[in-house]
């Protein structure tokens, strides 16, 4: 089926040396336009320099290296270019919303240029997956058992209910492996094993419940917010007490508190002993 347009419609998306979108850069655009009178899109992809280190979670998603990218143009080399092309184009996206439009207006901004949004309109593919598709206890039911759940935020129905759709997903997707996104194959990951399920369904990379705290690529536990998100923790507040004491006083949880002060003792005892 063609798109219903007015005005010239922009598929796009990134990749990037991380998620953040302030201070991570782009390492890869694709944009596909679609226009009013055309039949096919136009398409515009290239491979971008970021200029900064790739993190290693983001070179395992996309499997772009620092050495791939060393004679490729930077950013300030071809925004004219993809501003151009964009022009004045609605745009659309998967996640594009929280992500993709926020990194790309950044990234014109580094260079002078005002990206404007005001006069354009944005579509986010995943926000429509999302609420026709609701991912609730409800839907859940509905989609693994065939049945609806009356009493819905009655704890003893939620929790009968959650019962009944662990038992729907081991029936449905029995026998069923999984191909991670890096090709990996995982052989039947939903089984009627809790180990299994406990490793399926946990991100190891999390410390904490309030995910504060995550192990980085070489498992050091680091902060996960704020102003030294990426760094040690142990060796971060060990050298600023002042921010110690202050998520020691803070509206932090309990867990945190105890990690907090167990790696901050163990790297004060590895430095005495080193």
């Amino acid at each position: 089926m063609a798109f219903n347009l007015k005005k010239d419609l922009c598929f796009f998306d990134l990749e990037a040396t991380g998620l953040n979108v302030i201070r991570d850069r782009i390492v890869q655009i694709a944009i596909l336009k679609f226009s009013p009178k055309k039949i096919e899109p136009d398409e515009l992809s290239m491979l971008i320099n970021p200029g900064i280190p790739i993190s290693e979670e983001a070179m395992q998603v996309h499997g772009l290296t620092n050495a791939d990218l060393a004679n490729k143009p930077t950013f300030p080399q071809v925004a004219d270019k993809i501003y151009s092309f964009i022009g004045d184009a609605d745009l659309a996206g998967y996640n594009s919303n929280r992500f993709d439009i926020p990194m790309l207006i950044e990234e014109f901004g580094r260079v002078g240029i005002n990206f404007d949004m005001n006069s354009r309109r944005t579509i986010d593919v995943q926000r429509i997956f999302y609420k026709m598709e609701p991912r609730n206890l409800k839907a859940a039911m509905r989609f693994y058992c065939d049945e609806e759940l009356d009493d819905a935020h009655d704890a003893l129905a939620d929790v009968r209910a959650t019962v009944s759709v662990l038992k729907g997903q081991l029936e449905k997707y029995a026998g069923t492996d999984l191909i991670s996104d890096d090709g990996e194959v995982i052989p039947q990951p939903v089984r009627n094993d809790i180990k299994a399920l406990h490793e399926f369904t946990t991100d190891h990379r999390l410390v904490d419940a309030t995910q504060r705290l995550k192990r980085d690529h070489n498992g050091e536990i680091v902060f996960n917010f704020g102003k030294y998100v990426g760094k040690p923790v142990g060796k971060t507040l060990s050298e600023d007490k002042q921010y110690l004491s202050w998520m020691l006083n803070k509206e932090f949880s309990f867990q945190v508190k105890e990690i907090i002060r167990e790696l901050v003792s163990d790297y004060e005892r590895n430095q005495k002993n080193g």
